[in-house]
């Protein structure tokens, strides 16, 4: 059997709950649409919209550092780009990131927030196609089930796959059997996606995404248990078109 798509998340901003996708449309080169297209930078920022760049993560809020981040559920309307903010089940905030208000308005919330963890006034960025992901270059993160399941196995416990912020989920494939695939092409009907790189764990997975503890040591468990603290792939967009739940996946080449 080939293996599927088993989910399609999106992360409207950097450190932020994901949205659940049933299709979604892939460009050459590029991200999905709406992924990590904003981030809340942490005090006074490196981040220039009119030169956007690649910077590490540390410069943002985000959850290797902020756990309390996985505490909030958020909505984004890729149309109007606006943002709402729920904890708890209530609305906390609601802005339009594309205005100056409405960033203002998101940006008063997470000052008051997260102001423990603030090194100064937070800021939304934002720069027409500039991806804040943690690899500088465009491309799809994607990780497997099975894979998920023999750490639950080592580590004794359930997880919750979103601990690992993947855009594509894939079941039918044995564990581990990813990391295979590399320098490969993987066809999922138009689409073509060439894998390029292993994903490496930070201290983000340690935190659960429904209560915003920190209750794991994986990194650490990877690295004792397989030699690697490696979780999922990246790859690049390399052939246009729609994917949804469900689409089987084809090895193209090696």
């Amino acid at each position: 059997m080939s293996p599927t798509i088993a989910a399609i998340y999106r992360y409207p901003v950097k450190g932020l709950s994901p949205e659940q996708l049933a299709t979604v449309d892939l460009g050459v080169g590029g991200t999905l649409p709406g992924d990590r297209i904003y981030a809340v930078e942490n005090g006074v920022g490196r981040f220039d919209p009119l030169n956007p760049r690649h910077l590490p993560k540390i410069n943002f809020l985000m959850l290797m550092r902020d756990e309390r981040l996985a505490t909030l559920r958020t909505a984004f309307d890729l149309e109007t780009h606006v943002l709402t903010i729920m904890r708890d089940g209530k609305q906390v905030a609601r802005g339009d990131l594309s205005t100056k208000l409405g960033r203002q308005m998101i940006e008063q919330f997470f000052a008051a927030y997260m102001k423990a963890e603030l090194r100064g006034a937070p800021h939304i960025v934002h720069a027409d196609g500039h991806t804040f992901s943690d690899m500088a270059a465009h491309c799809v993160h994607i990780v497997n089930l099975a894979t998920v399941r023999d750490i639950e196995r080592a580590a004794g416990r359930s997880l919750d796959p979103l601990r690992f912020r993947a855009n594509l989920y894939i079941e039918g494939l044995p564990a581990w059997e990813e990391f295979k695939w590399l320098d490969r092409t993987l066809a999922v009907g138009a689409v073509r996606l060439e894998v390029f790189d292993r994903t490496r764990r930070c201290e983000a997975v340690n935190v659960d995404p429904s209560s915003g503890l920190r209750d794991a040591g994986l990194p650490q468990l990877l690295q004792r248990t397989w030699g690697h603290s490696d979780v999922g792939i990246y790859a690049k967009v390399a052939g246009a078109g729609s994917i949804s739940e469900g689409d089987a996946i084809a090895v193209d080449g090696g």
